[in-house]
């Protein structure tokens, strides 16, 4: 039997087909975006603890109280605002269960939200699953920047939501106070709210400073924050994520979170709430992937590769325009199997499939891995 879907232009992901032909052609596996080194032992021996201390059963929908408190100081610690950890932090099953979940619990039938392209794929799915319609603001090619006079041309009596991600997936830009001072001025004395995806919020380089939604009063009262444990602490496998909103916007996620997943597995909970005692482990995290970033950009400086510089997370664009002119999706084929090396194309993150001959490789592997691939690809 077969049945009208309800996403009827979506298909396999391309994480999902890069990473099945990096198996089948065994080559570098630079496409989706996952460390290739392990956590911190420690943080496996808290799990492994409370696990055998039988923390195994469900916890609380909202999250383990010990570990919405320490997100809660850990917050006001960097961004100076304090969120209520009864009523104002959610703990998710990842930053993408609660980006689905921020945007079901707003978006009805007919509104509209605007998105920055290239964009993540987890946000149009979820706005067409809610009956919203996306709208689309281009970033500008190479230095991937917001144009806020567009931005301002797309506002309608329907605009129910902005969707901004800072440190940028797929590009590695970031927003700068000049930009989040722009958006300011387009919401004020507006309803519209706001999703800031800050996932990559401790993986920002060259001294630049994170401009989160929290620091702006104005921008705070209407925004549900997402971070992720699993991009700070290399577990991306464990799925945990939470949410940051004013009470009135976390009662309306709950609603819906409570359906989806109703709770995040207890033992990783109770083991990072006590692993966050160690704040090292995240203020140092933007040199630890600072200096990988420089390893590989050093590695492909005898490519005929030209990179566009990554501000923020683990991921770096490398144009290939002066060895090909194929499409990306293509290209990224081909070097699949002739190189032995798997990228993401750009173009994909785009609903008109634009194509500047950039492909994204990320660089959150051991420094081995790195080299191989940076040799194979010197070869070109």
């Amino acid at each position: 039997m077969t049945g009208a879907g309800k996403l009827p232009q979506v298909g396999t992901t391309i994480f999902t087909i890069m990473s099945h032909l990096a198996v089948q052609h065994k080559a570098i596996n630079l496409a989706q975006g996952f460390p290739d080194f392990p956590c911190s032992p420690k943080l496996v021996e808290l799990v492994t603890h409370y696990m055998t201390k039988g923390a195994n059963q469900y916890a609380p929908m909202a999250g383990a109280i010990p570990l919405r408190e320490k997100i809660s100081a850990k917050t006001e610690e960097l961004y100076g605002y304090y969120y209520n950890p009864d009523k104002e932090i959610t703990v998710t099953c990842g930053a993408t269960e609660a980006c689905y979940v921020a945007i079901t619990s707003v978006i009805k039938p007919g509104d509209e939200v605007i998105i920055f392209e290239p964009s993540f794929d987890v946000y149009e799915p979820a706005i067409n699953l809610s009956g919203g319609k996306a709208i689309y603001v281009e970033l500008s090619y190479p230095d991937y920047k917001p144009n806020w006079q567009k931005v301002k041309e797309k506002i309608t009596s329907k605009t129910k939501l902005i969707i901004i991600n800072s440190p940028h997936n797929p590009t590695g830009s970031i927003l700068k106070k000049a930009d989040m001072l722009a958006l300011v001025e387009i919401v004020k004395n507006t309803n519209i709210l706001i999703l800031s995806d800050e996932v990559y919020e401790h993986i920002i380089f060259d001294g630049e400073k994170h401009e989160s939604a929290i620091l702006y009063p104005e921008l705070r009262e209407r925004s549900f924050v997402i971070s992720s444990f699993g991009k700070t602490y290399h577990t991306t496998g464990w799925r945990m994520g939470y949410c940051l909103a004013p009470e009135p916007l976390s009662a309306e996620f709950r609603k819906v979170h409570q359906y989806i997943t109703f709770s995040a597995p207890t033992p990783m909970q109770y083991a990072i709430a006590d692993y966050l005692d160690d704040k090292d482990e995240y203020l140092n995290l933007p040199d630890f992937y600072q200096k990988k970033r420089n390893r590989f950009m050093e590695l492909m400086k005898g490519s005929r590769f030209k990179g566009i510089a990554s501000k923020g997370t683990f991921f770096q664009l490398l144009s290939y325009k002066e060895i090909s002119k194929e499409n990306d999706v293509d290209y990224a084929k081909r070097l699949v199997n002739e190189a032995g090396v798997a990228t993401i194309p750009i173009s994909v993150f785009f609903r008109n499939r634009t194509d500047d001959k950039i492909i994204r490789f990320c660089f959150a592997k051991e420094n081995d891995t790195l080299e191989r691939a940076a040799e194979k690809l010197c070869k070109i």
